[in-house]
């Protein structure tokens, strides 16, 4: 039995396997000592067909290229757009040709509300974005595709807009470096979801899915499919025993020694998935990316800001995924989970959520990791206990599945990136900040100073204190 399919096997809910007995979609998986695709599993007969689309969520992205500001006074060192009607959208970033070109300067934009008519002030977009990606050298980097980019901002339903960007102030009589070529502004209708209603403090109990499926929602459903039926809109929590139990009965080559001896896992807390939060399956590439293991777990905010409610946290995620897969150009949204301020948990990038699947989320550290993004900006925002506590219960039972300890260190290799060289085989905690791994200031200081709490809670969760 493969690693990864040892692992579905082993996460089974009795109550999932139970309602899913006769919707499962047969995977067959594969794995390898580096990242591997893995295509769309071929239907068994009398599996499920597909069937039509999804109604609803598709979303639209307007792509504005930017030009000289009237004021510019030194040549390429400013660019802009006048304030302007466009078609609604809710989010915004900007993004330039070349991935490894930095923007050294500033992203300012107001925005019009498309209800009131009303302009905002001026909002600062993180432009320190460039820590977020794959990896320099990996199939997906080297795609052709990838862009780079600021921060995606979350601004609500609009429908004018105006932005100017400019190169850092001129020091000790210098010039200012030129602005990256290319630079564009990207605004993203995250679209409309007409079947499922947004989780606000947990999701309730799954009902029957009644509408047809996408084969591509059918495919990204899939690999959950031993934990919820195909098709459902949330994988089911599990008590500390159920998961315990469930560990205990993977195939022996899937567990270490000290696993069977001492199975530390958090209980498994519920998980809204990507079709909960209604992604359009047809943006993401087809094939699935996994890792070998999981030995880390990177902790992100989404730097989106704090602005949204927990019944828009689905349409903030549709949001950020269009913008990394349309306007970066990656293979499907960057993250593995995230966490809204009401701690809801989400399904990332598709492949299952307790499968190693590769994310773009740190760079020079995406193998044998998994980002959790927490969705907001915490410089000078608090997250909320509520948030801070599903972070830890959700990385108590995915670090659980191989045996990391939350409170423990291990070993990454560097893949390359700007405090580690490629090949430098670097200590971390096993709960890191994205700082941790690249210079930047993700997660928000005040996250990163929550961090402490979290590695602790997440122990106990697993019941090692």
């Amino acid at each position: 039995m493969s690693k990864i399919g040892g692992m579905r096997k082993l996460l089974a809910s009795s109550i999932g396997v139970t309602c899913a007995a006769a919707l499962v979609l047969p995977l067959t998986l594969t794995t390898t000592t580096t990242a591997t695709e893995i295509s769309r599993p071929a239907a068994a007969p009398g599996a499920q067909p597909a069937r039509a689309a999804d109604p609803g969520i598709p979303g639209s992205t307007q792509s504005l290229p930017l030009a000289p500001l009237a004021d510019d006074r030194t040549l390429g060192s400013a660019q802009g757009l006048t304030p302007r009607d466009v078609r609604p959208f809710s989010l915004l970033g900007v993004v330039w040709d070349d991935p490894d070109t930095e923007l050294h300067g500033s992203v300012q934009v107001r925005t019009r509300a498309a209800a009131t008519g009303a302009w905002s002030g001026w909002q600062d977009v993180e432009t320190h974005n460039a820590d977020h990606a794959p990896d320099r050298g990996s199939e997906e980097r080297t795609s052709g595709r990838v862009r780079g980019a600021t921060a995606p901002l979350w601004v609500g339903e609009s429908d004018g807009v105006e932005v100017r960007v400019r190169s850092a102030d001129e020091s000790a009589g210098t010039a200012p470096a030129p602005l990256p070529s290319g630079l564009r502004l990207e605004l993203v209708d995250p679209g409309s979801e007409s079947t499922v209603e947004a989780p606000v403090g947990g999701a309730p109990a799954d009902p029957p899915v009644t509408e047809p499926l996408s084969p591509d929602t059918a495919d990204a459903s899939a690999p959950n499919s031993d934990l919820a039926p195909l098709g459902a809109t949330e994988i089911p929590a599990l008590d500390q025993a159920q998961t315990q139990h469930e560990l205990l009965t993977l195939h022996a080559d899937g567990l270490t020694e000290e696993q069977r001896a001492n199975p530390y896992i958090g209980p498994r807390p519920p998980i809204v998935t990507r079709r909960g939060w209604g992604a359009d399956e047809s943006l993401r590439e087809k094939a699935f990316l996994y890792t070998k293991r999981v030995k880390a777990a990177f902790v992100h905010h989404t730097a989106t800001g704090n602005n949204y409610t927990c019944a828009q946290a689905p349409s903030v995620i549709r949001g950020i995924y269009r913008y990394h897969v349309v306007s970066n150009g990656w293979r499907d949204i960057g993250y593995n989970f995230l966490v809204d301020k009401c701690g809801n948990i989400y399904e990332g990038r598709a492949g299952g959520v307790a499968n190693p699947v590769m994310g773009a989320h740190t760079l020079g550290f995406n193998s044998d990791s998994a980002g959790i993004a927490v969705i907001g900006s915490f410089n000078t925002t608090r997250p909320s206990a509520t948030t801070v506590t599903a972070v830890s219960q959700l990385a108590s039972w995915k670090l659980g599945l191989h045996g990391g300890n939350p409170s423990g260190k291990t070993y990454l290799k560097s893949a390359g990136g700007n405090l580690y060289a490629k090949g430098k085989n670097v200590r971390l905690n096993v709960i890191s900040g994205h700082r941790d791994g690249f210079l930047t200031d993700c997660p928000g200081g005040l996250l990163y100073g929550k961090l402490g709490s979290i590695r602790s809670q997440a122990a106990r969760f697993q019941g090692r204190s």
